[in-house]
């Protein structure tokens, strides 16, 4: 064998943050010894796998389809040291997971499995559909867990558990308590929107895509308790997942409004790159993410401490 594993961690880094530099911070190693491991790899085989575009190092083709190999055999022989070593963990873990899951589902999700897994390492990052999808295209996720669906032909896509979104306001706002609202009359509100990107903005102006009005969008915000809080200051009306708002609504902090014309169910989907290798820690994330919503035929149906 004419590589080592060393030179494909490198290469990996480089290819993730497209930056040597970026990459030896990465993985704890100076910026010559990271250039060297990469330029040798290259010698010993006679290629070039990244070509400079700026001040961004980007895979070319061969090194796009080296990419998900060279991760894959990373993922196995963390396995086998791990093994050789007689670790009780299942090894380390990359989630991604959009907000709505990543606030009210996945955190609940890593302390069970670190409870199981005591050895195990586990990173969550928070972000938006657009980004996770990105993360898991990359490698640099091993998993993530979305809202909606992704049509990527680089990933696989599996669906987990039904959500629906709502829409909803302070119960002193003027639409509390109507039994039935026009949709036109909704899009004339103030509208506390989530993000261009996220999951959640695409379900609600998908199913809103016919009428010719467009919403009128007050303020953008990133973050769904964000959104509640601003509603509940009378700011404007809000759609969110249901999830995030059954403790709101058990409260009366917060109402429903009425949308028979709009069809706002969405699934909560897992998805993977196609050529990952699913280590035993992502098999196992997997089961307790099934294990946790057996049952439940949607998200808000899920058995969750209540939130004070």
């Amino acid at each position: 064998m004419h590589y080592t594993l060393r030179q494909l961690e490198v290469f990996v880094a480089v290819a993730q943050h497209e930056s040597v530099s970026h990459a030896a911070r990465a993985l704890a190693m100076s910026q010559s010894a990271t250039s060297t491991a990469l330029a040798e790899l290259e010698r010993q085989f006679d290629c070039q796998l990244l070509d400079r575009i700026g001040k961004r190092l980007k895979l070319n083709a061969l090194g796009f389809q080296l990419l998900p190999k060279a991760v894959a055999l990373l993922d196995r022989g963390e396995e086998i040291e791990e093994l050789l070593r007689g670790q009780k963990g299942v090894g380390s873990l990359d989630v991604g997971a959009t907000l709505t899951i990543g606030n009210y589902l996945a955190t609940l999700l890593i302390s069970d499995f670190m409870q199981r897994h005591p050895g195990s390492r586990v990173r969550l990052a928070v972000r938006n559909t657009r980004h996770i999808i990105e993360g898991v295209r990359q490698h640099s996720l091993d998993l993530g867990l979305i809202e909606g669906q992704c049509d990527d032909d680089m990933i696989i896509s599996q669906p987990w558990v039904e959500d629906e979104l709502c829409v909803f306001c302070s119960p002193r706002h003027p639409l509390a308590g109507r039994e039935h609202l026009e949709l036109e009359q909704l899009l004339r509100e103030d509208w506390i929107m989530r993000e261009e990107g996220s999951g959640t903005r695409m379900t609600l102006e998908h199913a809103a895509r016919h009428r010719r009005s467009r919403f009128n969008t007050l303020l953008e915000l990133e973050h769904t308790e964000g959104i509640k809080r601003a509603v509940e200051s009378g700011l404007g009306i809000g759609c969110v997942s249901r999830l995030a708002l059954r403790d709101a609504f058990r409260r009366g902090s917060l109402v429903p409004l009425p949308t028979p014309e709009l069809d706002l169910k969405r699934q909560f989907t897992f998805i993977w790159h196609r050529h990952k290798y699913l280590t035993t820690g992502v098999r196992e994330f997997l089961r307790l993410c099934r294990e946790m919503t057996a049952g439940a035929k949607r998200s808000d149906d899920i058995a969750l401490p209540p939130i004070p």
